[in-house]
C-alpha cells in the first residue's frame, strides 16, 4: 500500500509476540526479523542473570534490582512484571520513539506482559505463539536444560495456565516448525497492513 500514491501509508504497527516459556519465541523472532527487516525490536530489561551466549543490550538489558525499581517507579516501562522470581520490563521511550518515526515495532513478552501492553497501549496487535501440545512444550523445556527440576515443573504449570489466556489475543500461531510459524506471522502482518481501517498504536 505504501507504494501506491493515492493510498495513505498505513500507521506503524505495535506487535506483541507472546506465549508460554519454551515455545520458541526467541528463535521465531530472530527468523522473523531476518525476513521482515523493517520490524524494529525493543529490547526488554530484566533482573534475571545473564545466560551463556546472551549479550547485554541485544537479548536483554540486564539490570540490578535497584535500578529496575527506580525505572519502574518513574514510569519508564510500558509493561513490567515479575516472572519466576525476576523482573521484566519494556522501556516505554524506545517504543514511542520507533512509532513516532513510522517504524513497526515488535515486542517479545510473556502472557502477563502482553495483557499489560494491551491495557497501556491501545491498538497493539497481540499474537500468541502456541506449542503443538503441552507434551511437546515439556520436551522443549527439558531440552533447553536451563532450569532445575522445581523450576521446570513450575514453568509447565504456568504454561497450562497461560494457554487459558488465548482468547485475549488477536491471533494464534502454532509453532510446529519455525519456518511455517514465521510465514504465518508474516501473513498476519500483510493482512494488518492492508486493512481499510488500520489499527493505530498509541503509547
Amino acid at each position: 500500500m505504501s507504494n501506491t500514491p493515492w493510498l495513505p501509508r498505513p500507521p506503524p504497527l505495535l506487535m506483541v509476540l507472546s506465549g508460554p516459556s519454551g515455545v520458541g519465541k526467541d528463535v521465531v523472532l530472530q527468523r522473523l526479523r531476518q525476513e521482515e527487516p523493517s520490524l524494529s525490536p525493543v529490547v526488554t530489561a530484566t533482573t534475571r542473570p545473564q545466560r551463556p551466549g546472551e549479550v547485554d543490550g541485544m537479548h536483554y538489558y540486564f539490570l540490578d534490582p535497584n535500578r529496575f525499581e527506580e525505572m519502574a517507579a518513574c514510569g519508564e516501562f510500558l509493561e513490567s512484571a515479575s516472572v519466576y522470581g525476576y523482573c521484566y520490563g519494556v522501556p516505554k521511550a524506545a517504543v514511542r520513539a520507533a512509532l513516532d518515526e513510522g517504524r513497526d515495532v515488535v515486542l517479545k513478552t510473556d502472557v502477563q506482559g502482553a495483557a499489560s501492553v494491551r491495557r497501556m497501549a491501545a491498538g497493539a496487535l497481540l499474537l500468541f505463539l502456541a506449542p503443538p501440545s503441552l507434551g511437546e512444550l515439556a520436551r522443549r523445556l527439558k531440552a533447553r536444560n536451563t532450569e532445575n527440576s522445581e523450576q521446570y515443573q513450575r514453568r509447565l504449570e504456568t504454561a497450562r495456565q497461560e494457554m487459558m489466556c488465548l482468547p485475549d489475543f488477536d491471533y494464534v500461531v502454532v509453532n510446529h516448525e519455525v519456518a511455517q510459524a514465521v510465514a504465518d506471522i508474516r501473513a498476519i502482518l500483510t493482512a494488518e497492513r492492508c486493512r481499510v481501517q488500520p489499527r493505530r498504536a498509541r503509547v
